[in-house]
């Protein structure tokens, strides 16, 4: 017997190919609506990108467990606290390398990598720890105490928005303003801390789908009803919970959490359908190179990105940086500005692919 769906690798990677596809668009004002991140409330495509890694990594969470026969041993303890502070260093590789210019004053302590550093190693406690029949209460537990908390804990009448939001004052208290993200015009970080508590049910909710795949697995039954049913199910009680606490990635709100995973729930089936049960083959190497290799892709896309926006380049009386340089001078000349912009990010998708598909051949997998 198998012992992992293939089809949850393809969706690492589809998740993969799709994050740094909207990370790194040639110019963000002529970028197509579905490539950018909702302004504040609201959803786009791009907000589902990360959740939806998160998601993946509790459902591999289930599988690695297995050699361990889901018991919190003391090694196990050892390689999930280990895990945890590694990924937080490759973090801080990935972003302040060469270290140049880096100063502690200024330096972001949460993002990306350290989100899901924390909520595996939550995720990993309270699985190892609790029987599996308590995650949903557990889960349902952490949603409605994270709607509490931002509802009294932000401003009266405005508890929800950017400047007056929980988690703002607690990353504030936390870590001052010059250790947070600057890209939403005020110091905020869509990754702070409190709202990593939500970002623990999302990663909470791939492992429980992760059961339920193996239970499924065991009877040699198709997922795909099922997992069609809880996917819009949680969909729907997103969309009501959505007027009374908005959905909002930046806040990661509850409304949120349940959006994202119904619709991981039914791309999961529909993907296990196609590949388990059709047994179709179209695209999967190109995906597998992704996601198989997800943390290795990831850290060669953010350094790449990086380092270009670094390289200056001449520009009439001046310079810019590579990436303006490549837009404005190879990709909007040949497509236009917003097909440009596309194309741009697209073929920084396949760079990137290059160098992890050189890995995939010679088997060399960034294990952390």
């Amino acid at each position: 017997m198998k012992s992992r769906y293939l089809s949850l690798d393809i969706l690492r990677g589809i998740t993969l190919a799709g994050m740094i596809l909207v990370n790194t668009s040639g110019n963000g004002t002529f970028t197509y609506g579905p490539l950018k991140h909702a302004k504040w409330h609201g959803f786009t495509p791009t907000d589902l990108v990360f959740p939806t890694f998160l998601f993946m990594v509790g459902v591999a969470m289930r599988f690695s467990f297995k050699a361990f026969n889901y018991t919190l041993t003391p090694s196990l303890r050892t390689k999930i606290i280990k895990r945890t502070i590694l990924l937080f260093l490759i973090n801080y590789l990935i972003f302040y390398f060469p270290f140049t210019d880096f100063t502690f004053e200024k330096m972001r302590f949460l993002n990306v990598l350290p989100r899901i550093a924390l909520s595996y190693c939550a995720v990993s406690f309270i699985t190892l720890s609790v029987p599996s029949h308590w995650l949903t209460r557990i889960n349902i537990f952490i949603l409605l105490a994270y709607w509490a908390i931002l509802a009294f804990g932000g401003d009266s009448g405005v508890p929800y928005e950017l400047a007056s939001n929980a988690v703002l004052k607690v990353d504030l208290f936390l870590f001052g303003p010059n250790h947070l993200y600057h890209g939403n015009g005020i110091p905020f970080d869509p990754e702070g801390f409190l709202s990593t508590l939500p970002a623990i049910s999302t990663c909470l909710l791939g492992y429980q789908a992760s059961i339920f795949l193996e239970k499924q697995r065991a009877i040699n039954k198709s997922p795909l009803a099922n997992l069609l049913v809880y996917g819009f199910l949680l969909i729907a009680i997103a969309f009501i919970w959505d007027k009374a606490f908005p959905i909002n990635k930046k806040l990661w709100t509850s409304s949120f959490v349940l959006l994202c995973a119904g619709i991981d729930f039914v791309l999961i089936g529909i993907l296990s359908w196609w590949i388990e049960t059709k047994e179709r083959n179209f695209g999967n190497t190109f995906f597998l190179v992704f996601g198989t290799n997800s943390i290795l892709a990831y850290a060669i896309s953010e350094v790449l990105a990086i380092q270009m926006d670094h390289i200056q380049m001449p520009e009439g009386d001046g310079t810019t940086n590579l990436s303006n340089w490549l837009y404005w001078h190879v990709f909007e000349p040949v497509f236009g500005k917003f097909n440009g912009s596309l194309a741009f990010a697209i073929s920084f998708v396949l760079v990137c692919w290059v160098f992890c598909y050189v890995c995939y051949r010679k088997k060399w997998f960034l294990k952390v």
